[in-house]
């Protein structure tokens, strides 16, 4: 069986090229090549390819956005971005949004080819650049979720009261402690939280 491919890429010429070379491709086969996002809404969930070549900068909606819906439709879609060049930021944002990789668009078609089969069987194509900054990112995401579980069950309680919106001294009056022991408690909370502020603190907490 040959490996479904789907495109969605707004330049018309680049968009039949990549489609013409696929097809005759041995092994491939592009089920759909779609100008825009909107496009790619309607028939990729219906034609079910496993893989789709999305443009990151398209008309309207984003090809971002895009992908963040799709991979909502279809979890186990896989999707490659293309990219004219390495623009950290909005790679960053299309591997967040749930893409698997991505390609430059100058890439030569055997590169395409190869990308296609590594993020198939589970491979995440990127740059070492991108891939040291989603590292960072899970590192990150692991730090906030450890501060929140550092908390005693007495901050964890506290916070609760002050996510139900209850004064510092109501809080003191709930848990039969004084307002200083209360104020302590929240030094510790903002510390551990890396927050200024009870807003700040209720946020990380309920996040």
């Amino acid at each position: 069986m040959p490996t479904t491919v789907a495109i969605v890429e707004d330049n018309r010429d680049f968009r039949a090229t990549l489609a013409h070379y696929l097809d005759e491709a041995p092994g491939y086969r592009c089920v759909c090549a779609c100008g825009t996002s909107e496009e790619a809404l309607q028939k990729i969930p219906r034609l079910q390819p496993e893989v789709v070549l999305m443009d990151i900068h398209l008309p309207n909606m984003s090809g971002i956005e895009c992908t963040r819906r799709l991979k909502g439709l279809c979890p186990t879609l896989q999707i490659l971005m293309l990219t004219v060049y390495e623009d950290n930021e909005r790679i960053f944002s299309a591997l967040k949004a749930g893409a698997g990789g991505y390609l430059l668009k100058r890439a030569d078609p055997a590169d395409i080819l190869h990308a296609i089969q590594d993020v198939k069987q589970g491979g995440a194509p990127m740059s070492s650049q991108i891939a040291r900054r989603v590292v960072q990112s899970f590192r990150e995401a692991a730090k906030d979720e450890q501060k929140v579980e550092a908390l005693s069950e007495r901050e964890e309680e506290i916070l609760q009261h002050l996510s139900k919106g209850y004064s510092t001294k109501e809080i003191a009056d709930r848990i039969s402690v004084s307002v200083n022991t209360v104020r302590t408690h929240l030094q510790h909370i903002y510390h551990k939280l890396h927050v200024r502020s009870r807003t700040e603190a209720v946020v990380k907490f309920l996040h």
